[in-house]
This record gives C-alpha cells, sequence and structure tokens, in this order.
C-alpha cells in the first residue's frame, strides 16, 4: 500500500479534479483504492458523493465535533455502535486524537463509490485539527504521546483502512496551505505530486515547497531522533519521496509548440525540472530517473484542458469518461454530451496513460 498526495502551494490548479480521476482509473485498473479528502474546501468529497448524503454524515456529527466525550455519553452503546457503523468524515476520525479521547471502538465504512473506489469524506472544520497540531508540535520534540499520536495519526488512519479493507493506494487531496495541517500530511505520506500550471505562480509554488520540505525534514529527522524506538514505528521509514510533477488543465494550441501550448506556457513548462532541480531537495528525489525527474508524469496526457467536461464530472459525481454512459443525465445536458460522447470518453486512454506513467514512479518508492 501507498500513501500518496497531491499538493501545491497554488491553487486552481485542478488538484482535486486530477487526485478524483486518478483515482477512478487506479481503481478500473484493478487498483483497490480510497480517497481521503483533508482539503477544508472538500472538493474531492464533491467530486465524490451527493450533497444530501454528506450533509446528513455532517449533521450526525456535528454534536461530536463540538465534544467529542459529551457526545458519547449521550448515546446508548447500541446507538453509538450503529453510529460507528455508518461512514463518518475524516475529521470525526481525527477527533478522539484532538480532544485527547481514547481510539474509537471499531472503525466506521468509508463511503463506497465504486468498485476498488472509496471515499472518507472531508469537513470544513478541519481548520480545528489543525490548531491542535500547532498546540502540540512542541510536545512531539518531547516525546509526548498525545503530540505523536497528533502528527501521525493521519498515516495512522490511512494504515488501518488499508489493513482492513486491502488498499493498494491512499490518495490524500490537501489545501494549498504550507500550514501545519500540510506539514504533518506531506511528512508523513509516503510519496506526493505537483499538478502545476506553466505559469508563474506554479513556479513559485514549486519554490515554496522547497524550501518548506527540507524546514519539515529537518523538524521531523530531529523529533525521530529524539523519541523512543516504540514511537518511532508511527512514523515512515523514510522521509516523503517526490513522484514528479505534472502540466494540468493548460489550454490546448495545436501546433504552436511541442507541447501544444502557447509559447509563453510552454517557456514556463520547460523551466520546471530546472525549479524542481534547485529548490526541492535531491534526498527527496533521488528515486527518480533523470528521465522521470525532467519530465511531466503522463507527458502531455493530461496536460491540455477539458473546457466544461470537469464539470459534468462534478455534477454526475462520475469520472469524465463514464458521462455519457450513465442513464440519469439531464434532457438539456444529454443533446450536449451524446453529441460529444467520442470526445468524453477519449479521456479514459489520457487518464490510463497518466496513472501507467503514475504508477512506474510509485513503483520506485519500494
Amino acid at each position: 500500500m501507498k500513501i500518496i498526495s497531491l499538493f501545491n502551494n497554488k491553487g486552481g490548479v485542478g488538484k482535486s479534479t486530477l487526485a478524483f480521476h486518478l483515482s477512478n482509473i487506479l481503481a478500473e485498473m484493478g487498483h483497490k483504492t480510497l480517497m481521503i479528502d483533508l482539503d477544508p474546501q472538500c472538493n474531492l468529497t464533491i467530486c465524490g458523493m451527493d450533497e444530501e448524503a454528506l450533509h446528513t454524515i455532517w449533521a450526525e456529527e456535528d454534536p461530536f465535533i463540538d465534544d467529542f466525550e459529551t457526545s458519547i455519553k449521550r448515546m446508548a452503546a447500541e446507538e453509538y455502535d450503529a453510529f460507528l457503523k455508518r461512514p463518518r468524515t475524516v475529521h470525526f476520525l481525527l477527533k478522539p486524537a484532538e480532544d485527547g479521547q481514547g481510539e474509537l471502538t471499531k472503525t466506521p465504512p468509508p463511503v463506497q463509490l465504486r468498485d476498488n473506489l472509496d471515499l472518507i469524506p472531508g469537513r470544513l472544520t478541519i481548520h480545528k485539527f489543525e490548531n491542535k497540531i500547532s498546540e502540540r508540535w512542541s510536545g512531539s520534540y518531547l516525546g509526548e504521546s498525545l503530540s505523536i499520536r497528533t502528527i501521525t495519526n493521519i498515516r495512522s488512519i490511512a494504515e488501518e483502512y488499508a489493513r482492513i479493507y486491502h488498499y493498494d493506494f491512499v490518495i490524500i487531496d490537501t489545501s494549498p496551505s504550507l500550514g501545519s495541517l500540510n506539514k504533518v500530511i506531506i511528512s508523513t505520506v509516503d510519496g506526493f505530486l505537483i499538478p502545476a500550471l506553466p505559469d508563474m505562480f506554479s513556479m513559485y509554488g514549486i519554490r515554496n515547497i522547497g524550501s518548506a520540505l527540507r524546514q519539515w525534514s529537518k523538524e521531523f529527522n530531529t523529533i525521530y531522533g529524539l523519541i523512543s524506538d516504540d514511537k518511532r514505528t508511527k512514523f515512515p521509514t523514510n522521509f516523503v519521496r517526490f513522484l514528479g510533477y505534472t502540466i494540468y488543465n493548460a489550454r490546448k494550441y495545436t501546433g504552436i509548440t511541442p507541447w501544444d501550448l502557447a509559447l509563453a506556457h510552454y517557456n514556463y513548462a520547460q523551466q520546471i525540472p530546472a525549479t524542481i532541480e534547485e529548490y526541492i531537495s535531491l534526498e527527496v528525489r533521488n528515486h527518480l530517473t533523470p528521465e522521470q525527474a525532467n519530465n511531466p508524469i503522463g507527458m502531455t496526457s493530461v496536460m491540455h484542458s477539458h473546457n466544461t467536461l470537469p464539470n459534468m464530472a462534478q455534477k454526475y459525481k462520475h469520472p469524465i469518461w463514464q458521462i455519457p454512459s450513465l442513464t440519469n443525465l439531464d434532457p438539456s445536458d444529454r443533446p450536449t454530451i451524446m453529441g460529444n460522447r467520442a470526445i468524453y470518453e477519449a479521456t479514459k486512454g489520457n487518464y490510463i496513460a497518466f496513472a501507467t506513467s503514475f504508477l512506474e514512479r510509485t513503483n520506485t518508492l519500494t
């Protein structure tokens, strides 16, 4: 099992859309996959499940998010047992550590989206857990059990679900922040990739990520060196590894440049490998071949914009290539979708090419 995050310090790069479609194609290729939404905006969750179903989960959890211990005491044992048999959000799963309570008596099931594909939904309230990370960070240097539990809890949850449901991949979506929540996510997953636009902002985002990674690596190595062997087992064996970048959702200009990008965009895209080499430490990318390090994951397979197709994917909660086959299309959407059926369905081959390259890179993590 590999725990992989998508991360960029620049928002608006299609990160959640890519996470959703990568997870779906991995599932279709036979890799059992769990998506965990740790972006407070919950875009990955909205891509995957109906808003009313999500609202029901949130409403049930509201008392626990406010006061976990009191909410348990107010429930009869049978009621609480039934409550844990229904899907819960990632913030609920993190709440016992946040409030310093004992672990859940059982692991709630994920939301099953399709064969081989499950989801642990996000919550807008995840900032409360991030605040607790900040409060307890200094305690981790002293080996305080609750502090160590707090900063490793996301990885522990991913590993527990993988143990129960036999996932091959856990895909974690993140916010564009460089705050404490992303510090513990990125520092304790196995690998991460950067979706980027070919522009100045993504270039600076990569620079910021590289600076943050160097600092985070120092902090985690210090903690790891100070704590007991027993507590070290909660951390990954290695600090996170960089899997590469991909140009995503860029406008296509056929015939102008080798990658069918506008000249200015192509020039920025060509600067990304050098930016990575300069700012992302060799220790987190030395497992990649020179070709992998210098080229986008999947090359041009998912490089160009899908225009309005991702809007349809979010509306119908399915990846782009599945939409023409759905039986519940709105009458107002059906003529346009069916008229462009070949375009919708052709995206599957593009994502297979991307996922194949992604799998080659994740294999280097072992």
